[in-house]
Order: structure tokens, then C-alpha cells, then sequence
């Protein structure tokens, strides 16, 4: 009996959502991918309008372009794949700062949002921001200050707060003890 592998196709007009949802995510022109991924700007709105398909070697200049991974397009994690259980998921900092972020959310192609809790050091004070997206915060412990625009707001456990992320915003930590902190956002600074 011969071997056979079932047969996944990819599907194009996702993908080319896909494509889309990440050029706009980088801020990113129909012109300067398609200038930077070396095709046509006709090429590119045909693929991201599920009108053609691109080749694996087009593909992966895309991807380059928006500088992802090949699989970012074409591989999607398996519900375990994107399980993450506590005391086991992957905690990091960000150059010498002393906040700990641990990684909720998973990557896959054409996801848009990140997710991570934060653990704040007393004392802690972000800096002023401002970028594309949106964010969402919940404080799981403590109690942290947060100013969005001209809004200054005290958050205690349990409270959130939903916010653009082109108002000017910043948090701090002027308790005792670390604030933990479940944060959402579409902005991808964390993203490879």
C-alpha cells in the first residue's frame, strides 16, 4: 500500500490578508514592499487581494521585506503549540530594563496582537510613547499609575483600561511591592 500525506493548500485569499495585515501593521506603502521585496506593485496588491500566488521564493522576499520568518506566512501553531502554563512560559527582559515579561500570546501568520504579563519593579516609570495600535491593560496585582494623553488614572487589581496607542501614554510604579500586569496590544515591537 503505497504512503500518502494528506494534502494542505495553502489558502491564498488568507494569505494574502495575511500579507496585507502585516504591511499595515510595519506602517508600510503597497509601493515600498513592493519595491523592497523586488516585484511589482500591481503584483503585490493582486497577491494581497487573493488574485494571484506567489511563489515560494516571492514569498519568502515578502517576508524578508517585513521582516519575518518564511513561516510567519505559511505556518499556524497547533492549540498546544499555543498553550502557555504558568511557572513554565518564556520570561525575558528587555535590554537592562527591570521589568520581567512573560509571553502569553503565540505567533502566527497574519496575527495582530502580542501579549504578555509584565512584572513592574517598585519604583519603575516608563517613558512617553507613542506609536500605532492599540493597547489593552488589566492589573493582576498591585496598583500602577498610568497618564493616556492628558488622563492621569491610579489602576488596582482587577481594573483595565483600553486605549489607542497614538495618544501620548507612560506608567509607573510608585508602590512597594510589583505590580503584575496582563498587557494586550496590536503593536508588534515585540514581534521578530
Amino acid at each position: 500500500m503505497p504512503l500518502t500525506s494528506e494534502r494542505k493548500d495553502l489558502d491564498v485569499s488568507q494569505l494574502g490578508d495575511s500579507i496585507r495585515a502585516k504591511r499595515k501593521q510595519a506602517d508600510r506603502t503597497l509601493e515600498s514592499l513592493a519595491v523592497a521585496a523586488g516585484i511589482s506593485i500591481g503584483y503585490l496588491s493582486q497577491v494581497e487581494r487573493g488574485h494571484a500566488t506567489p511563489s515560494l521564493g516571492t514569498l519568502q522576499r515578502i517576508a524578508q521585506a517585513l521582516d519575518v520568518n518564511l513561516d510567519y506566512f505559511i505556518a499556524t501553531p497547533t492549540a498546544m503549540d499555543a498553550v502557555t502554563r504558568d511557572q513554565e512560559r518564556p520570561t525575558f527582559f528587555v535590554g537592562s530594563s527591570s521589568i520581567s515579561y512573560e509571553r502569553i500570546g503565540a505567533d502566527f501568520r497574519g496575527g495582530e496582537l502580542s501579549s504578555f504579563v509584565l512584572n513592574i519593579p517598585p519604583g519603575y516609570r516608563s517613558e512617553t510613547v507613542s506609536h500605532t495600535g492599540e493597547e489593552i491593560v488589566y492589573v493582576l496585582e498591585g496598583t500602577l499609575m498610568q497618564v493616556v494623553g492628558e488622563e492621569k488614572m491610579r489602576l488596582n487589581a482587577g481594573d483595565s483600561l483600553h486605549f489607542r496607542s497614538n495618544v501620548q501614554h507612560r506608567w509607573w510604579n510608585e508602590s512597594e511591592t510589583v505590580v503584575r500586569l496582563f498587557w494586550v496590544g496590536t503593536s508588534d515591537m515585540f514581534k521578530k
